[in-house]
């Protein structure tokens, strides 16, 4: 199979697309044949040794979506042909492994590019919420607005009943204001705006958190869950500290944390929302597997509007 490596840690020149031998599922395991897999900020990270990986050599890509090839032993044969969703690791594939009982069934109406549109995304996005106890009424600002996260947030926000203001670039506004959202801060025209909000949801962090932190209401929640910008500098705690007697919280949030039968649940909801019409999946470039440089270049531009996919 064709498959697409990380030679060494370091920029996207590093990924090179390698002859693999077809893998083969073990116990419990099946071998999917891809069709879409999702590109993400992990992605991006993993190929610079800032996260997961300690040697290269390794196959990006956490999310996939296709057909089941074969199957393990202890796997119903059943399974073989059916369209599925997956997560794990080595994405980047023309075949992908991943444990049976982790797969979500694909409804027949979602492509293959658009569950990996939602897929991690959504996933990440719905749980954030949930653990921010988002309220209809209450005002949530959303950062990184036309990322896979951000964008996807800023919809269940509103399907939540919020009131959601959005924190992007300007090339990405106009597309925002699009898909009907109105409060729309441009991050390189305008200051972040003042609040006070009831949640903060940020896949971005870096050095505007303990700011943000300030513009948070009396009770209000911050969850972080992503990087995109880096750590908050490290004193970023300071800021709870100083506003202690508004009672904030701060939480982090990886998909890691969520047991895998709640995950797959999560899943199929987000993708009978999409079929139904309810969530609509938004992609961004599709690129090749034999382009997956590109990929990674057009998300580390920050120019991508939604979900950047290859597909083999």
């Amino acid at each position: 199979m064709k498959a697409v490596v990380v030679e060494a840690f370091g920029p996207a020149d590093q990924l090179a697309v390698v002859e693999r031998p077809d893998p083969e599922p073990r116990h419990g395991q099946v071998v999917i044949a891809v069709e879409a897999a999702g590109v993400g900020l992990v992605d991006i990270l993993q190929r610079r040794g800032e996260f997961g990986f300690s040697e290269p050599g390794f196959i990006p890509g956490v999310e996939v979506a296709g057909r089941v090839q074969k199957v393990g032993e202890g796997v119903d044969r059943g399974l073989i042909g059916q369209r599925v969703f997956a997560q794990g690791s080595g994405g980047y594939a023309e075949q992908f492994v991943a444990d049976a009982a982790g797969l979500v069934a694909l409804p027949d109406p979602l492509s293959a590019r658009n569950a990996v549109a939602l897929g991690v995304n959504a996933l990440v996005a719905h749980f954030s919420l949930r653990r921010a106890q988002v309220r209809p009424g209450e005002h949530v600002l959303v950062r990184g607005a036309s990322g896979g996260i951000g964008l996807l947030a800023v919809k269940m926000a509103l399907q939540l009943g919020a009131t959601v203001t959005a924190v992007t670039r300007s090339t990405a506004a106009d597309r925002l204001a699009e898909l009907g959202i109105q409060n729309i801060v441009r991050r390189d025209r305008e200051t972040e705006p003042a609040g006070p909000f009831d949640a903060v949801i940020d896949p971005v962090g870096g050095a505007a958190v303990p700011a943000l932190l300030g513009r948070l209401a009396p009770n209000g929640r911050y969850v972080l869950n992503g990087g995109a910008a880096g750590f908050p500098p490290p004193e970023f705690g300071m800021a709870l500290v100083q506003t202690f007697f508004n009672s904030l919280t701060f939480s982090t949030f990886s998909l890691n944390s969520v047991p895998a039968g709640e995950a797959g649940a999560a899943a199929r909801a987000i993708f009978a929302d999409a079929v139904r019409g309810a969530l609509v999946p938004v992609v961004g470039p599709v690129f090749r597997l034999t382009e997956a440089a590109k990929a990674h270049l057009a998300l580390e531009g920050g120019d991508a509007f939604g979900k950047i996919v290859l597909e083999p």
